[in-house]
């Protein structure tokens, strides 16, 4: 077997180093989201990080990984005693797939045994082989909502428990939790993503010489794994040592009245929600003074662990991007030094944050953890170019007609737009749909190569009118048994609810473009972007203005690219409904191939007018047409908001509603709570049942 990319052999990354180095010294840290984009070296760094952990002793045969010097009391497995051999192994590294089922996760019972020879026979699922290891989520922001739950549960108990039909198992199950996503394909949920101790963005440098000697190393190691790993073995013994030795000091560690001072002023600064943000600083800020060699916390360890604990708690939505001003950090941090810094406090002429020392880097330069090139961080790189300067060229211009960018007003909570009938889509939070969590509406048989959780009584009802025959054609036994065959098996018909894709085209005329009225329109869609994201939804934006239509942010789980894009969407120039809708149609069509799974709920802002082109009435309505057809045709729906305002009206979009065969809802009814009698319904009345997967 071909050896894995070293750990040391990374270049650069100096913060994502440090997150997991932190995490491994001290898993009461919590474990390390990375946030980055695709292609920069995530994964390999994880992967790599599982060799450089010290090996854990445990209970010979135990199939959970108990301690032998304090075994788990509720062990499956135990109890254990002294007297039972122990044995020494390397720490596991468990990847946990993204379509991974919850049986597969948790573990489950051998149900057919629990039947007929009254034994709970648990199989112990990934949670347990993560115990007392690593668990690694690669695009952990794609994990279906019931996987989330689990990994919630697991994470504040510190237990995996699995219970099916009165049969319940628990076994211990602390792991550290370490996942990587590109916040391109979608946020993730904020119960978990506070789970996450650290937190570390990253994203590819732009030194061209820098990306030479990354090309050039992983080229130098696809040629010859085995020579290249043996490059770098006495850089990931000397690591592992110093990791090995920073665990030991961790317990002598002081962690002063000055520091948690700091800590509580730094998370009180940034407005952070809870108290864990306060707890998971101290942690980090112990284990980086451990892996710096020190027995009492400093500055610097604060200002280490803030940097890397905090931004993913102080979002205040999810258009809120993650991060922390250095300058802000710096001077809570100055604020709240004690009046007397010790000899290796920094003072006030010292260098700050920019300065390259441990708590930036990692490794102090020449220790034995500094063993890879610098250069710029992942984090920097990533606020540099949000912080650039706005240049003249990029600047909106002013006037509505050449295309005026509005900002939008506040966003609020949107009232619930679902598709009608069933579906049998991705498990989210807006439609109804048959899916694998939910309620219990009836029972069926499971196909053939269906692996799904059999429903106990369903099963059992099935079994009992044939075991009086069962029971004669075979040997007599000791006690009575219920005789199954696979015939008998029953699985459960769940309903619960999925998620859709959410496409609006958004109509950025001249028409729109009064001040007022355009706020108000982008408001309204960030509402519904909100929701979309709270929604578990896909969603995609087409805007269509002067003459021609395009699709501004093809169909992606980002509401947060789609909400950048909105904000900066100008307007102006005549109104090309025609050209919108059939764009609109256009992309419901390819996205019913590429993910069919997903209904699509088509949502059309416009004051109705269409006033670009050649008989632009007529195509308007053969473009309606076209588009209900498209959107019925996946099981979707259509949904026109009203933006014409005025004491006469013409009523076009509510005409255009009735084309499309859709809702027509009035601009100041899209919020939650408004009154339902001005919201006016021209649906076409059907029903979609329950569709295949």
């Amino acid at each position: 077997m071909s050896s894995g990319y070293p750990f040391t052999a990374v270049v650069g990354m100096d913060d994502l180093r440090l997150a997991l180095i932190l995490s491994a010294v001290s898993p009461a840290t919590g474990g390390v989201l990375v946030r980055g984009e695709k292609g920069t070296a995530k994964s390999t760094m994880v992967r790599a990080l599982a060799e450089l952990l010290p090996p854990v002793d445990v209970v010979t045969g135990c199939r959970f990984s108990c301690d032998p010097t304090g075994p788990d009391p509720a062990c499956p497995d135990g109890p254990h005693d002294d007297a039972e051999d122990t044995r020494r192994r390397p720490a596991r590294l468990v990847e946990l797939p993204v379509g991974a089922s919850e049986d597969r996760v948790l573990g489950s019972i051998h149900l057919e045994r629990a039947l007929t020879e009254g034994v709970t026979a648990y199989e112990p699922g990934l949670l347990a082989a993560a115990h007392r290891g690593l668990l690694y989520v690669d695009e952990v922001n794609l994990l279906h909502d019931h996987l989330v739950d689990v990994l919630l549960d697991a994470a504040a108990m510190g237990r995996a428990k699995v219970e099916r039909e009165n049969v319940s198992v628990s076994h211990a199950a602390r792991f550290v939790m370490v996942g990587t996503m590109n916040p391109e394909e979608g946020e993730l949920r904020p119960q978990l993503l506070d789970r996450f101790g650290l937190t570390v963005e990253v994203a590819a440098t732009r030194d061209p010489a820098l990306r030479a000697e990354v090309v050039r190393a992983r080229l130098a190691h696809e040629a010859d794994p085995d020579t290249f790993a043996a490059r770098y073995a006495d850089d990931e013994r000397r690591l592992s040592e110093r990791i090995a030795a920073a665990r030991a000091r961790l317990p002598d560690v002081v962690l002063t009245d000055a520091a948690l001072r700091q800590i509580a002023e730094v998370c009180a600064a940034f407005e952070v929600d809870g108290l864990r943000a306060d707890l998971v600083t101290a942690q980090a800020a112990v284990a980086h003074a451990a892996w710096s060699g020190r027995t009492v916390v400093e500055t610097e360890d604060v200002r280490a662990a803030a940097r890397l604990a905090l931004p993913h708690r102080r979002r205040r939505n999810p258009f809120d991007a993650p991060g922390l001003d250095d300058d802000q950090l710096e001077q809570t941090l100055q604020d709240a030094a004690p009046d007397d810094p010790g000899p290796d406090d920094p003072g006030p002429d010292d260098p700050g944050p920019e300065d390259p020392g441990p708590s930036d880097g990692g490794d102090a330069p020449g220790s034995d953890g500094d063993v890879t090139p610098g250069g710029q961080t992942g984090s920097d790189t990533a606020r540099a170019e949000h912080e650039q300067p706005e240049s003249g060229a990029d600047r909106a211009p002013r006037s509505p007609e050449d295309g005026a960018v509005e900002a939008p007003d506040t966003p609020y909570r949107a009232r619930l737009l679902a598709v009608a009938g069933v579906g049998a889509g991705a498990d989210g939070r807006r439609s109804p749909a048959i899916t694998s969590t939910g309620r219990t509406v009836g029972v069926r048989r499971p196909g053939p190569d269906e692996a799904s959780s059999p429903h106990l009584m369903a099963t059992l009802r099935a079994a009992a009118p044939h075991q009086r025959d069962r029971r004669d054609a075979a040997p007599a036994t000791q006690a009575p048994v219920v005789r199954l065959r696979r015939d008998d098996l029953r699985t459960a018909v769940r309903e619960g609810r999925e998620g859709n894709l959410v496409l609006f085209c958004v109509d950025a005329s001249g028409s729109m473009g009064a001040r007022q009225r355009m706020r108000e329109v982008k408001a309204a869609v960030l509402s519904l972007l909100l929701d979309a994201y709270q929604r578990r939804d896909k969603v995609g934006l087409v805007t269509f203005r002067a003459d021609a239509a395009s699709l501004a942010l093809p169909p992606t789980s980002s509401v947060e690219i789609a909400a950048t894009r909105l904000e900066s969407l100008p307007t102006g120039g005549r109104t090309p409904l025609a050209e919108g809708l059939a764009e609109a149609a256009r992309v419901v069509a390819l996205e019913s191939v590429r993910d069919a799974r997903r209904r699509p709920l088509v949502v059309v802002v416009t004051d109705g007018r269409a006033t670009a082109g050649p008989d632009a009435v007529s195509r308007s309505r053969t473009a309606a047409t076209a588009l209900a057809g498209e959107t019925h045709r996946g099981g979707g729906h259509a949904v026109v908001v009203d933006c014409e305002t005025g004491a006469i009206r013409l009523g076009l979009a509510a005409t255009l509603a009735t084309t499309l065969r859709a809702e027509h809802l009035v601009l100041d009814r899209v919020a939650a709570g408004a009154t339902t009698s001005a919201l006016t319904s021209t649906v076409h009345a059907r029903s979609v049942n329950r569709r295949a997967a």
